[in-house]
This record gives structure tokens, sequence and C-alpha cells, in this order.
């Protein structure tokens, strides 16, 4: 591949990166270092200190800020002569258009969610820009080439839906309850029952990571003059309410998502003291320290309920007193098993206020000890081999090496003495719905006034649309006759003054965004009896109002 056609590919390449995560800092090192550039880098998240251990273009200093923008500044102190450009946006923002994909010789994906994933394939559809996609789990990772016609697209295959989830979305931007209940679980318990050594950033957020570095105070260490309420009360306060202002200070996480609400001790319990929250006594002299229950002391019986924010935060100040009441001897070395009904209770109750504060529906204490959620931590060598894959196929895709092309898989065990398998990339799958040429036909019967609402996910849509005219319209009831709206009209017809109709009732009426026809656009008696079809290219959604008795066959081509 050393070549001067090599070489000129590689520096004429305009290269567009979405996610500067794990793989995408050692992408962009890669990238850097072999010659590129012109790149551009698409990322909507912020540093986290947890980032750090892995996602080396960042340090402590960093925490808070855009991760393209500082990836981009690392990147140019050891390569000044090459050109970087960084989005701090959300790669589905409507900004990033057809067109503006259009412009890149190749896309590199390095995204960590399935819904960006599939939004990223269908524009490199659309705008026929070949993409190389990949991701890693764990020592395991993957490098796919998708060239539009030559090799199956990203959504060929069906995807099973991801049963782990990004460290950064756990922490920072939950969406989904059993982010709530992997922060719970993972952190949260870990860091005031396990052990103490292990590191996360409960206690650490931007606006004093630059600190965290001069062994500042630990907040979950108990102070000698503190009792256990003061104590419970101190570490509601300061995850469920100092934590969330502290994210909520960095704007532009916030930009395109719902701020989360900081909850306190004095707005979920106003009238209720934390030293009276519950009876201790409930539980007995019990030696099973499994069987301890903070709902036994509080008098609350039925799992299936699901509890008030009220309710949660005293479950869950009263799970933390029994935990240095009850089983005080164990902490420190404690994991979290669903079969331990404290830890069960306290899970519930954090992730559940967790959840308030973020805006997400609350569980019962039922479902969410049904819930699976574990975190495959990254290894920083797995992401470091993936994005070097990633740029040796975007170096045979640039030099239309088309026999060359491969996927392959990193594994964790030797197959066939190889840790890295190289596959042949599969032909596209003719009954894809994303990208294969197959119409899908719907059909239904539209009554009056009935709409049907099409929508093409920002690609070049193709819809052939088949209509059964009835011989004649009731003029009184549908003056306009058939509507179709939604859609520009073609240019040809603006130019020759299409909208224009000698007669009295119009024919095209709304000049951009409407179409009418009555029936004098109709050809004739004999061509109204027939079936008609009416051909609609655009990349908006297109509105279709049939009358009465309309029957409509509607048939989407992916273009």
């Amino acid at each position: 591949m050393d070549s001067p056609h090599h070489f000129s590919v590689v520096k004429g390449a305009k290269v567009l990166m979405v996610g500067a995560g794990g793989i995408g800092c050692e992408l962009l090192k890669t990238l850097a270092l072999s010659g590129f550039q012109d790149i551009h880098i698409i990322d909507m998240d912020t540093i986290e200190v947890s980032n750090l251990n892995r996602q080396f273009l960042f340090r402590q200093s960093h925490v808070g800020l855009s991760k393209a923008r500082v990836a981009r500044e690392a990147v140019l102190k050891f390569r000044p002569q090459i050109s970087i450009t960084p989005y701090h946006a959300n790669v589905k923002d409507s900004n990033f258009d057809l067109d503006f994909f259009k412009q890149f010789n190749v896309v590199l994906n390095g995204l960590d969610n399935l819904d960006a994933r599939r939004h990223v394939n269908r524009l490199c559809l659309a705008a026929e820009v070949p993409l190389v996609e990949s991701g890693t789990t764990g020592f395991l990772g993957q490098v796919t080439v998708h060239v539009k016609g030559k090799t199956e697209c990203y959504e060929c295959q069906p995807k099973p839906a991801p049963k782990t989830y990004p460290v950064c979305t756990i922490t920072s931007t939950p969406s989904k309850f059993v982010h709530c209940i992997v922060w719970a679980k993972e952190l949260l318990f870990t860091k005031l029952f396990g052990d103490k050594n292990q590191e996360n950033d409960l206690n650490v957020r931007s606006g004093d990571a630059a600190s965290s570095s001069n062994h500042v105070e630990d907040v979950f260490e108990r102070r000698n003059d503190e009792d256990i309420d003061q104590y419970g009360k101190r570490i509601y306060d300061h995850v469920f309410g100092y934590n969330i202002e502290m994210a909520l200070s960095n704007e532009e996480t916030w930009k395109n998502r719902n701020r989360p609400k900081p909850v306190y001790i004095r707005d979920s319990l106003p009238d209720a003291p934390t030293q009276q929250n519950g009876n201790v006594e409930k539980n007995g002299t019990t030696n099973d320290p499994s069987s301890v229950s903070s709902m036994a002391s509080l008098g609350m019986k039925n799992p299936q309920d699901i509890w008030s924010l009220k309710e949660n935060s005293r479950i869950f100040l009263e799970a933390l007193k029994l935990f240095f009441l009850k089983r005080e001897k164990d902490i420190g070395n404690l994991t979290f098993d669903k079969d331990d009904q404290l830890a069960v209770e306290f899970v519930t109750a954090a992730a559940n206020i967790r959840a308030s504060s973020f805006g997400i529906p609350l569980h019962s204490l039922f479902e969410a000890k049904g819930i699976a959620g574990n975190i495959v931590h990254a290894v920083a060598t797995t992401n470091a081999i993936i994005a070097g894959l990633i740029v040796i196929e975007a170096i045979k895709v640039l030099q239309n090496d088309t026999k060359r092309y491969r996927m392959t898989y990193c594994l964790e065990h030797p197959s066939r003495k190889m840790l890295l398998m190289p596959v042949e990339p599969f032909e596209p799958n003719k009954s894809c719905y994303v990208c294969s040429e197959v119409l899908s036909e719907l059909s239904c019967l539209m009554n009056g006034g009935s709409m049907l609402t099409i929508t093409d996910l920002f690609q070049e849509l193709r819809c052939d649309i088949n209509i059964k005219h009835r011989e004649a319209f009731d003029e009184e009831k549908e003056p306009d006759g058939m509507v179709l709206s939604g859609w520009n009209q073609a240019p040809s017809e603006e130019n020759n003054g299409g909208n224009k109709s000698p007669d009295n009732n119009e024919k095209e009426t709304v000049p951009s965004k409407k179409r009418k026809l009555s029936e004098d656009g109709l050809q004739s008696e004999e061509t109204t009896r027939a079936n008609k079809k009416l051909e609609v290219i655009d990349e908006d959604d297109d509105l279709v109002m049939l009358d009465d008795g309309d029957f409509g066959t509607f048939k989407k081509r992916q273009s």
C-alpha cells in the first residue's frame, strides 16, 4: 500500500469522524499520523473523569469540556500542519444533512449507540459515501465496511438490543431507567459499601475536578462526629443535589437534552426529620444479614408498588442506616447481590430518585430487581487495534480497492491461532428495507379526512403512489378534490407556470408545499376509471389525504 497513489489519496481525502471517545481518540491520532490532512469530527459529549483511563487525548483539566474540541487541540500539538474541524453537536442535528455528508470521501464511525449508527448508515447510503463502522466491548471489537451497492449496509442484518451501556451515559446523561439502575448498583452502592479503593467520579464533577488531584476530602467518608442520620442526609444531598447542579453548570451538555432537576432532602422530605425515619427494631434479631429490610422497618410490604419520591427517599435513608447498624462489619467488602434484600431496596430507591431527577418514569422494587444491566469496561488496547483497522479499511476504500475490503473481528481468545479474524464483506441483503431496491408496499383504505404520513428519515425518498380515482367529486363537500401536501413542486413546473390554469378550478394553487388536483386535473373519463401513478421525489415528509372511498396503494423505495 506504500505507493505514490496511496499517499495522494490519503493527503487529498476529506474524512468525517463521528465520535471522539474511546475509539475516536485513537482513530484521530492514527489518521493524523497516517498522513490525512482534512479531518472533521462530530461528538456531542463532554469529558468525564471516567474517560481519562483510556481516552488519552484528555487530561484532568479538560473535564467538562467538549471532546471534539479538546481532541483537535491535542492532536494539533504534534501535527500542527493538518486541518481538523470539530463540531460539538449531535450527529442527528438537522444541519448534518445530506449535502453535509456528500462533501466527504469516507465516513468513519466510533459511536456507542445503535440509534446514531443507524442514522449515519442511512445518510451515507443516501449520499453514496462509503462508511467504515466499528465497535468494541472489552477485549472484543469489529470493523466493517459498507459501500452502497457493493457490500451490505449496517442494517442488512438485524442487530440485537444492546445489553451494555457507555460509562458516560450512566454517569452523566441517563435516558432510561436501566441507566439509573446501573449507576446505583455499579457506582453508588460500590462507593458506599464496596471497595473504597475503586475509583469513580461520583464525588468529582466538572466544577471541582481540578482540585481533585490535591487529595480533597472524600465526601463518602463518614466523619468522626457525624451520626448515621446526618451522614445519610449529606450523601443524599451530594449525589442527588450537588452533583446534578454541577453537571447543569456545563450549558453545552444540555443544549439538546432535557435538563435534570437537582433533588435535596429538604425537598423530598420537608416535614419528616431523618432521625425518625423508620423502626430498626422491626427487623428483629435475625442472624441472616441478607434478610434485613428497610421496607420492614417502614411498614411497606408490597414489592410491586411504585414508590413516590418521598417513599424512595425514606427507603434510601433507612437502607443506608441499616447497613451501618446491622452489617457494619461487611462494609468495604460488599458487592451487589440480587438476593440481598437490603441491597436491592437501596439500589431501587437510589435509581428511582435519580430517575425522578432526570424525568424518567419510576419503577417498583419487583421491576428493578429483574432489570439486568452491567458495564463491560473498555480496554484501551482494543480501541487502539480497532482504530488501526479502521484506517487500513479507509485507505482501501479511498483507493477503490474493492477486492481487498475486509470485515475484521478482534477476539478475546485465539481462533485458528488468530486473534484478528478477517472475512470478506457480505453482499447487500436483497430484502433489506434500508438499502435494497425492493419496493415495500402498504395498502390501506382511506376514509374521509384520513391522512397518511410518510417519513424519509432525512434521505432522498422516492415514493410511488397508485391512486384509484372516482368518476366525479362532490363539488360542495369536496371542492378541492384530492389534496397532496408536504412536498415541493418540480422546478420545471414552476418555470413553466405550472400552477396556473385557464379554468376556474385550480390545478395547482399553493406554490411550494401543497398541490391540489380537482376534476379538471383528471385527463378524461376513461383515464379516471383507470389506476393512475403519481411519483413524488422529496426530502421532506409526504402527507397524503384522500376523500371518502378512495383506495391508495403506497410504494416506498429508497433511492
